[in-house]
């Protein structure tokens, strides 16, 4: 995404004055034999020592000295120990070590630290968030210099030429390759080809893959060489550049390993940088990832302006990034953050962006970009004006080096979609050029400019930071490169000036946000069925589904890559990029559920072979359109007939769960698979019409029990003997003053009262029916809790797709009146509620459900439904939230989930706006007391959330702006569409220990039964049914499918089990590894584990063997890989040495927030 123009130290190889390393001439030849008058001969070899001390002392080092250079490679400087075969090399980082961990108030120390020099926590508690200006660098200081830093260590700057590229923005991906892109690309292979002293970096391989396709051979082998030869870094190497906010970690794995894995498919490369200029805030689960890819360095920009200066002013804007949880310093990646507002030209060569301006000389006249708005514009570098346009430029450089510790700089030469000619190119690399030779050839400048690269400029700085001592006294720094700082938190919310913050992308495009999660849950369980369908495969035909399937199935991935960028799945792309992205997702998800339905009869035995049949079998849900609800398949269950149903459960534990389909009718029966009766529970159909609240269709509810990885098959039947029906749910309505007829077969009351109760045996829920709102939760104990439900809307008119500027507090907007259905059952109790409100047709009804399934986790949960219509000019600049007020004390703090991977601790800052206190929440967010009381919010969509008041906790479900807020887009956000909004929600009580939030700066984590509800919400169960009825007394034998021999432990998350290449799995040889496992397991609160290990077998303290995980499928043999699955050298990638021990015992012991691959061979017995 481009900027909007605000007017308002580091090394590389080849410059380090060392020598190559000096042999040490001190021999240790100390025999301890004893000596005696007739050893003669010993006295001899003493004295031949003696006589040849200084050969064979020389010829002892040098043998040293080889062994050395064949382990490490020739140093470069001499205390390097980093190859110098450029672009793309591999290094094997120092060996981690072990601090004690810093302890939190917590009586049995569970909540344990990284130890670090900063948090970002202390950095806000220390910000003062003043903006004052700071003159030319409006949001720093005056910088100056004293002229002598660079007398011992000459200044090195690394000119890096870029080009960034948005797959969607503005224009759809497909307009911007034509445009742009793909003569972008043309562009650099022709300019670098001429000049062997150009450099370029590039990210995005959408646009990579897509101009390989079109370009001639000539081009891609012109391409390559100047990828070889240094030139040309592929920097990132992801399908997109993603979002760090809302994306998924599934999404971001997935994304990452899709464009890693086609660069080094078609040119035989793995990138080692990560380039992320353009994502509005940072997420430390983005630096963990990318470390167990085998990824050395990352470079950031878009930070708070505010910690941007603090950081600067410490020098401190390069730092080891380390995880909140790594006590053991194995996550550890080094970090460059840029200084400046953009990464934009004027604003990358050094503070003054009125100079810096001055030199892209594509602003020049002639070229379609816009003058620069601060009067003075770039002119063509001649030799009579080149000393003084150097020194000009010097000296921003020099300014900039000033920020940094080291004096070695990165000088981005680039902006939004740069390098599109070829006369374009050559302005930037002939007036530089020029400028470099100048500088270069005047030794008493102390400087020395080039083209670079980030492998070049990260190369250099990681010499010189072995070669000089850069660390500040007390600091703990990292064991993988001296010199810097060590850093843990995240970069949220991200604000670029004044009080800008850029929380409104949390939110906007709700409605997408939520489809972009189903397609990952689709995609994630497809791979399962293409894994279990070719592993238990014994001959060629049965191949031929997934081997067909194997194109679209690329898509799918490819989809949902490209929705990960930073303009995709943060809904700040142009109406028509948003629906091409939903156009796309659907399609997508359309492929898969066809390719299930399918599969399912394979691995149920009732068909084998051909691919090209058409399915019994369709998925449940179904949407009509890309940005159409799911509708729920109605099944219509006629006298005499029976429709099954089946369950595909793809967890890696056993899943007992309350379940629903519709029915046409409500007289039907329940059987599973053995066709034994099922209790069922039949309830009405609501909607969103305040006229007809009724669909008339109805809900069956039964208990259903699915296999881990498994299905399962259940029977909708009307007219089978023996078993009694689903039982009708009771009605009570509140209607006010107006009336609804009764349904049938139902028995319906009015409620007499103003309050109105649902009950399970575990909890008791209050409502206040003049309002249909929750009001207080009551444990089986006796305990009660305020939940203070309140619906309510922020008015604003400076908010956008970007940001959240509201003008004043949220406004409740339910009335009194409005209807009200409670419906009670064995299964299920609902209250459903479509509010009065100011308005006609009111933007929101909602239900609330509890459930009563026998050890099942839906006991424990209070599940929210909301139906969000934020439809028609009414509801312009208007931001719909939902606010639970509790009584816990949680003094303004809570937590929230970044990427669905990990917490991070977020607390209410009065010295700054209420969108700086709103923080992203892709999953889940809690709230926790003094004495233990905890309540959490699980979503299936990315949302934002805040904790304004003390006991609140608020999420942002819509938002509806009329305008731009200047960030480039262009437009506000007006195409909103009707949605369903799930939340899952607990109440739970600490029993064994108490973490007292205030004092702890740490995140706390998720109970055991939290991370059980949060993974059944966002990997639900994939239900189809059969598209015809058949015969009540047509009863077909058990269809049922498990294929795990035991259930995991219940804290180990299967992230992916997939065939990587379905298309070339029978060329592909066993040795290989064509399958994946990727294994989690997930660090739990140990004091709030009595619900959570009830539902439990085990977990994962011991170790699991994978070579025993399924049945009738033998794991013969299992490799651990990189995230990306293109390591294999598990030192590089930072994990302990027990990683690496798999393949020999196939026994998996992976420590809690660890993620591990494995490549493995698979054959059924």
């Amino acid at each position: 995404m481009a900027f909007s123009s605000y007017i308002g130290s580091t090394r590389r190889g080849g410059w380090a004055s060392s020598l190559l390393p000096s042999s040490s001439s001190s021999p240790s030849s100390t025999s301890k034999s004893k000596l005696t008058r007739r050893s003669r001969r010993r006295f001899a070899l003493r004295d031949f020592i003696f006589a040849n001390f200084f050969t064979i002392g020389l010829s002892i080092s040098l043998v040293f000295f080889f062994i050395l250079v064949l382990r490490y490679g020739v140093p470069n400087p001499i205390t390097s120990r980093f190859k110098s075969r450029p672009p793309y090399r591999s290094y094997r980082p120092r060996k981690s070590v072990y601090r004690k961990p810093v302890l939190a108030d917590n009586r049995n120390g569970s909540v344990a630290g990284a130890t670090v020099d900063i948090t970002t926590k202390e950095l806000y508690d220390r910000i003062q968030f003043l903006d004052e200006d700071g003159g030319p660098w409006k949001q720093g200081w005056r910088v100056t210099y004293k002229g002598n830093e660079w007398d011992s260590e000459k200044l090195k700057i690394f000119v890096v030429p870029h080009s960034h590229n948005d797959p969607g923005w503005k224009l759809t991906v497909e307009e911007y390759y034509d445009r742009q892109s793909r003569h972008i690309l043309d562009t650099i292979v022709e300019t670098l080809s001429k000049d062997a002293r150009r450099k370029f970096i590039w990210e995005e391989m959408s646009y990579l893959e897509r101009w390989w396709r079109d370009t001639t051979d000539e081009k891609r082998e012109s391409f390559v060489n100047i990828v070889k030869n240094g030139q040309l870094e592929i920097v990132g190497g992801g399908w997109v550049m993603n979002d760090e906010a809302n994306s998924h970690y599934f999404a971001i794995i997935e994304q990452m390993t899709e464009g890693n894995t086609w660069l080094n498919d078609t040119i035989g490369i793995v990138p080692k940088n990560s380039w992320a200029i353009d994502p509005f805030g940072y997420s430390p689960t983005m630096a963990y990832l990318l470390r167990r890819m085998g990824f050395e360095n990352m470079l950031i920009q878009r930070t708070h302006y505010e910690l941007k200066k603090e950081l600067a002013l410490h020098k401190n804007l390069e730092y080891v990034w380390r995880q909140s949880w790594d006590v053991e310093e194995t996550t550890d990646i080094f970090v460059h953050m840029m200084p400046f507002y953009s990464y934009d030209i004027p604003h990358t060569c050094g503070p003054e962006p009125a100079i810096c301006c001055q030199f892209d000389f594509a602003r020049m006249p002639g070229f379609s970009y816009e003058l620069c708005p601060w009067g003075k514009h770039p002119v063509e570098t001649t030799q009579e004006n080149v000393k003084e346009r150097a020194l000009l430029l010097l000296d921003q450089y020099r300014k900039k080096s000033t920020l940094y510790r080291t004096n070695t700089l990165i000088i981005p030469l680039g902006d939004d979609f740069r390098y599109i000619s070829t006369d374009e190119a050559e302005a930037q690399f002939r007036n530089y050029q020029l400028l470099f030779d100048y500088i270069n050839s005047n030794p008493s400048l102390n400087a020395e400019a080039k083209f670079g690269t980030l492998e070049d400029y990260f190369r250099t700085i990681r010499e010189e930071a072995d070669r000089r001592n850069y660390s500040q006294l007390g600091e703990v720094g990292s064991a993988q490169i001296g010199g810097f700082p060590s850093l843990a938190g995240d970069f949220f919310t991200y604000a670029d000036r004044q009080q800008d913050y850029w929380s409104g992308y949390y939110v906007s495009r709700p409605f997408f946000k939520a489809v972009d999660r189903v397609l990952e849950q689709t995609l994630r369980a497809t791979d399962m069925m293409i894994a279990l369908l070719l592993g238990y495969c014994q001959k060629s035909q049965c191949e031929k589904l997934p081997v067909g399937f194997s194109y679209k199935l690329t898509a799918a991935r490819r989809n949902l890559a490209l929705f990960q960028h930073h303009d995709g799945v943060t809904g700040t792309a142009k109406d028509h990029v948003v629906l091409d992205y939903g156009t796309r997702m659907h399609t997508s998800l359309q492929d898969l559920q066809i390719f299930m339905a399918k599969a399912i009869e394979v691995l149920l035995g009732i068909r084998h072979e051909k691919s090209d049949q058409i399915s019994q079998f369709e998925a449940e849900q179904v949407r009509s359109k890309y940005d159409a609800q799911p509708v729920h398949k109605a099944i219509s269950a006629h006298e005499g007939t029976q429709q099954s149903v089946v369950f595909f459960n793809p967890l890696e534990q056993t899943r007992e769960e309350v379940v629903m389909v519709v029915v046409n009718r409500p007289d039907v029966t329940v059987l599973d698979s053995n066709w034994t009766c099922v209790q069922s529970q039949v309830s009405p159909e609501f909607q969103h019409d305040k006229g007809r609240i009724f669909t008339g269709r109805h809900r069956v509810y039964w208990r259903a029990s699915v296999p881990a990885m498994g299905l399962q098959t259940y029977y909708i039947a009307n007219g089978f003997v023996g078993c009694e029906k689903a039982k009708p749910v009771g009605l009570k309505f509140f209607l006010g003053s107006s009336s609804i007829p009764c349904p049938a077969p139902y028995t319906c009351s009015k409620a007499e009262n103003n309050v109105v109760e649902i009950q399970n045996q575990h909890q008791t829920l209050t409502f206040d029916v003049r309002n249909g709102l929750l009001q207080k939760v009551t444990s089986k104990s006796g305990s009660s809790n305020i939940v203070g439900e309140e619906i309510a809307m922020y008015s604003s008119s400076g908010s956008g797709a970007y940001l959240f500027k509201p003008t004043g507090d949220a406004q409740p907007i339910i009335e009194t009146g409005g209807k009200i259905v409670i419906s009670k059952g064995p299964l299920v109790q609902e209250v459903f509620s479509y509010p009065s409100t100011t308005w006609e047709k009111s933007p929101i009804s909602h239900s609330t459900r509890i459930y009563n399934g026998e050890n099942t986790i839906q006991e424990y949960l209070i599940e929210k439904e909301y139906h969000v219509e934020l439809l028609g000019h009414v509801f312009n600049d208007k931001e719909l939230i939902v606010r639970y007020k509790t009584d816990i004390d949680n003094k303004r703090m809570f937590y929230s989930d970044l990427n669905g991977f990990q917490m991070s601790r977020r607390e209410t800052y009065d010295k700054i706006p209420v969108q700086g206190n709103y923080y992203p929440m892709p999953a889940l967010a809690f709230i926790q007391g003094s004495t233990g009381q905890r309540f959490s919010v699980h979503s299936r969509q990315s949302l934002g959330a805040a904790s304004l008041k003390d006991g609140w906790l608020e999420i942002m479900l819509d938002r509806r702006l009329l305008r731009d807020d200047g960030r480039g887009l262009g437009q506000g956000v007006m195409d909103n569409r009707a949605m369903n909004v799930i939340f899952h929600i607990i109440v739970e009580l600490n029993i064994s220990s108490t973490s007292n939030p205030v004092s702890n700066p740490y995140p706390l984590y998720p109970s055991l039964l939290s991370h059980r509800i949060g993974a059944h919400l966002n990997y639900p169960l994939h239900a189809f049914i059969a598209k015809k009825p058949q015969d009540i007394s047509v009863q077909p034998a058990s269809r049922t499918f498990s294929p795990l021999a035991a259930p995991l432990p219940c804290d180990l998350h299967i992230v992916s089990f997939k065939v990587p290449y379905p298309s070339k799995y029978s060329q592909q040889s066993h040795e290989n590894g064509r399958f994946v496992l990727i294994l989690q397991r997930r660090k739990w609160d140990t004091s709030y584990c009595r619900k959570g290990r009830s539902q439990c077998t085990r977990v994962a303290d011991e170790s699991v063997n994978i070579f025993n995980l399924f049945k009738g499928l033998a794991v013969l043999s299992a490799r651990p890989t990189s995230l990306n699955l293109l390591h294999e050298d598990i030192e590089m990638l930072g994990y302990n040495e027990q990683f690496g021990d798999v393949a020999q015992e196939g026994q998996v012991v992976i420590s809690p927030m660890e993620i591990q691959a494995y490549k493995l061979d698979l054959r059924p017995h």
